[in-house]
């Protein structure tokens, strides 16, 4: 009884080994995906930032340009690293899904929002876009509450982001 009892806890301790390289993998996937979109929507960023948007009239609260792309990048890590975690838990769990469909979701809009802002320069559209993208965003924190409490916290510093970039976006358009 004794050999099979050291097997038994060699065999957990071995799977919990196997779940956590597994759960690492899918955040390192995750925060890939995420800095790569980020990456890819600084092209839209960086083809107007030193030319259109100095021109801009910005409220007073506006940080400065250089503290942008470190913000992002944090963000990014963070919701990759949600992202991984909920993923972890099951894809083929129903909830599971759903908060990664809406983090899909929230994803894209994300990306459009710097496409529409600083590709195209159009701050009234990008203001319509971030607005859909806050409320899709409450929907994914929500519905990553459901698979982990851990997971939804970390995305709360970047829906705290979003809020405020929504208000300047809103201003920058009132202004101009």
């Amino acid at each position: 009884m004794l050999p099979w009892i050291k097997i038994s806890v060699f065999r957990n301790v071995f799977q919990d080994d196997q779940d956590m390289k597994n759960k690492l993998l899918y955040i390192v996937i995750s925060v890939i995906i995420c800095l790569a979109v980020g990456f890819l929507s600084g092209f839209a960023t960086q083809s107007s930032v030193g030319t259109w948007y100095v021109t801009l009239n910005k409220p007073s609260f506006n940080p400065p340009n250089y503290l942008f792309a470190p913000v992002w990048t944090a963000l990014y890590c963070m919701m990759g690293i949600a992202a991984g975690i909920v993923w972890a838990k099951g894809f083929y769990h129903r909830w599971v899904k759903t908060a990664l469909y809406h983090f899909g979701f929230q994803l894209l809009l994300n990306a459009s929002w710097s496409i529409v802002f600083f590709g195209l320069r159009e701050p009234f559209w990008a203001f319509l876009i971030i607005t859909v993208l806050i409320v899709v965003l409450l929907l994914t924190v929500q519905w990553f509450n459901v698979v982990s409490k851990p997971a939804a916290l970390l995305l709360i510093p970047y829906l705290a982001w979003v809020c405020f970039a929504a208000l300047l976006n809103y201003k920058i358009w009132v202004l101009n």
